[in-house]
C-alpha cells in the first residue's frame, strides 16, 4: 500500500476530491466531522447517522455510494466515538475499521478525511503514523516457507490522507517515518518468524551486511577465534553445546557529527534456546526461535532510521549463537570468566541471555557511548509481572538514568509501543551472590526479572544505561501467533527525539 498527502485548500476541498472511496468521521453523540458535514449537502450523511445504520461507536462503518455533492464514488462513514473525548484507544479503533473496509473495496485508490487532531494531546502527524502502522500490520504476511502462498487480498492500494495546507509538511514527514518504522517493523518480524533452521547466527550476520551494503553503513562481523581473542569467556560458554558458530555483529550508522557520542542498541541474539543442560520443557519450546527478539528488534530499529538518513550516530550491537544441550556443553556449577574479568557461577544454563550480554555490554565501553540500551526476551518472570502489555524498563536510579528511563517511557506512549519502569536496587544484588565466583548467573525465583537486570547492570559502570525486557512484548501465542516487531516503533521514535534535540 503506498501512502501520500492530498493538500486542502481553497482550490481542494473535501467534496471535489475524485476518489474510489473518502473516509470521514461521525461521532456517538449524532455529530459530524468538518469533513463529513462537507459532503452531507443533501442531508444522507445526517440521516443515516439518525436512523442508527450507523451509531458512531469507535470502530463501526457504514459504506455510501453515489453522495450528492461529492466527488468520490464512495463515501465510508467511520465512527470515532464521543467528539469531546476521542481517545487513542478509539483512533486506532477508527483507523483499523478503515484499513479492513479498504481491503475488500472494488477501489484502487482512497483517500482518509478524518479529524486527524482529534485526540487530546496528539497532533496530525501522530494519528497519520497510527494509520499507517496499523494499515501496515494488517497487510503483513509471512508465508515464503508455504509451498501455496496465501491469497492478498485486493482493495486499495494507494491511499491519500487529507490535511490543511498547513499541516502538509509535517503530515509528509509522519508518513515517511511511518512508512520507514513500518519496513522496519517487517524485517523484525521476519527474522522472529523465520525458524532457527533458517534464522542462524550466520543469516542474522549476513542480512546485517546486506543491510550495510544498502544503506552505506559500516560492519564489522567477529568470529569465534576474535571473541577468544577478547576473552569474552561468557558469551562463548553459551555456545559450547551448539555446532552453529556463534557471531558478534557491529553495524554502525554515523549520521551525526564525527565528535558526537554515539546512542549503542544491544541486541541478545540466542536463535534457539533449548535451555542447555538445564532444559526447557517440551511444551511451546518451538517458541524459543524468538528468543533473538532483541537482536532482530536493534536491527530493524537499524533499518528504519538508517532509512530516514536520521542525523544521530547509532551502533548496534549483537552476541548471537544458539544455546544447545550435548557433550560439550556448559554445565550448571561450572565457572566461567567475563570479558570484565569479573567471574560467574553458571548455576542455571537456561539463564543464558545475561551471559552473551554482559559480554557485549563490556564491549561497548570503546565507543564512549552518549547512552546505551539493551533490549533482550530475557525473563519469563518479566512476562508474570507485566504480562504482555508493557515492555519491563530497568535502569539505575540517578539524575542521568531517570532521565534516559524518561525518553523511553515517553517515546513509547508516543509509538503506542509501551515500557513500564522496574526496580533495581542493591538489595536485590545480594540474591546473586555466590560461595565460588563473583557472582551467580541466577538469583532465585524471587524478583527474576529484577535479579536479571541487576546482573546486567554490574557491567555497565562506565556509561548510561537502560535495559528493555520484551520478553511479554516481541511475540503472540497461541492462534496468532507470531513475532509483533516490537519495540521497533519504541526505539526509532526514542532515537528520532535525540537526533531533534540534537539540533
Amino acid at each position: 500500500m503506498d501512502f501520500s498527502i492530498k493538500p486542502l485548500d481553497a482550490k481542494s476541498t473535501i467534496a471535489g476530491i475524485k476518489t474510489g472511496c473518502i473516509a470521514v468521521a461521525v461521532f456517538e453523540d449524532k455529530k459530524l466531522s468538518y469533513a463529513a458535514q462537507a459532503l452531507d449537502r443533501k442531508g444522507e450523511i445526517s440521516a443515516a447517522l439518525k436512523s442508527g445504520d450507523i451509531t458512531g461507536k469507535a470502530g463501526s462503518t457504514l459504506l455510501l455510494r453515489g453522495i450528492n455533492g461529492s466527488a468520490a464514488e464512495r463515501v465510508l462513514l467511520v465512527g470515532l466515538g464521543k467528539e469531546a473525548a476521542v481517545s487513542e484507544k478509539d483512533f486506532s479503533s477508527a483507523a483499523q475499521a478503515v484499513v479492513r473496509a479498504f481491503s475488500s473495496l472494488g477501489a484502487a485508490e482512497a483517500v482518509v478525511a478524518l479529524p486527524f487532531d482529534a485526540v487530546a494531546a496528539r497532533d496530525t502527524a501522530w494519528a497519520i503514523r497510527s494509520t499507517i502502522l496499523n494499515a501496515r500490520e494488517a497487510a503483513y504476511r509471512f508465508d515464503g516457507l508455504k509451498s501455496k502462498k496465501e491469497t492478498a487480498p485486493s482493495g486499495v492500494k494507494k491511499v491519500a490522507f487529507a490535511v490543511s495546507a498547513a499541516a502538509t509538511n509535517s503530515a509528509k514527514e509522519a508518513v515517511t517515518q511511518a512508512v520507514a518504522v513500518a519496513n522496519g517493523i517487517d524485517l523484525t518480524k521476519d527474522l522472529g518468524n523465520f525458524p532457527a533452521n533458517v534464522c542462524t547466527p550466520t543469516y542474522l550476520a549476513n542480512t546485517a551486511k546486506k543491510m550495510a551494503k544498502e544503506f552505506k553503513l559500516q560492519v564489522e562481523v567477529l568470529d569465534r577465534k576474535q571473541l577468544q581473542a577478547l576473552k569474552m569467556g561468557s558469551f562463548l560458554s553459551v555456545t559450547n553445546g551448539s555446532v552453529e558458530p556463534p557471531k558478534f555483529i557491529v553495524l554502525k550508522h554515523f549520521g551525526g557529527k564525527a565528535k558526537d557520542a554515539p546512542t549503542v542498541l544491544v541486541g541478545k541474539g540466542i536463535t534457539f534456546d533449548s535451555g542447555g543442560i538445564s532444559l526447557k520443557p517440551g511444551a511451546a519450546m518451538d517458541e524459543m526461535k524468538y528468543d533473538m527478539g532483541g537482536a532482530a528488534s536493534v536491527l530493524g530499529t537499524m533499518r528504519a532510521i538508517a532509512e530516514l538518513k536520521l542525523k544521530l550516530n547509532v551502533i548496534v550491537v549483537i552476541p548471537t549463537c544458539e544455546n544447545m544441550p550435548s557433550g560439550s556443553a556448559t554445565k550448571p556449577g561450572d565457572i566461567v570468566t567475563s570479558m570484565s574479568g569479573q567471574t560467574i557461577e553458571v548455576l542455571n544454563t537456561d539463564a543464558e541471555g545475561r551471559l552473551v550480554l554482559c559480554d557485549a555490554l563490556t564491549y561497548v565501553e570503546r565507543f564512549k557511548p552518549a547512552a546505551v540500551v539493551d533490549v533482550a526476551t530475557l525473563t519469563g518472570a518479566c512476562i508474570t509481572a507485566l504480562g504482555h502489555h508493557n515492555s519491563g524498563l530497568f535502569t539505575r536510579n540517578d539524575d542521568a538514568h531517570d532521565a534516559l528511563a524518561n525518553e523511553l517511557l515517553s517515546a513509547g506512549k508516543v509509538a503506542g509501543d509501551t515500557a513500564w519502569r522496574m526496580p533495581i536496587e542493591d538489595s536485590y544484588q545480594e540474591q546473586l551472590k555466590s560461595n565460588f565466583a563473583d557472582m551467580a548467573n541466577i538469583g532465585g525465583p524471587a524478583g527474576g526479572a529484577v535479579t536479571a537486570a541487576c546482573f546486567l547492570e554490574r557491567y555497565t559502570k562506565k556509561y548510561t544505561w537502560a535495559h528493555l525486557d520484551i520478553a511479554g512484548t516481541a511475540w503472540k501465542s497461541g492462534a496468532a501467533k507470531g513475532s509483533t516487531g516490537r519495540p521497533v516503533p519504541l526505539l526509532t521514535t526514542f532515537l528520532i527525539k535525540r537526533a531533534q534535540a540534537a539540533k
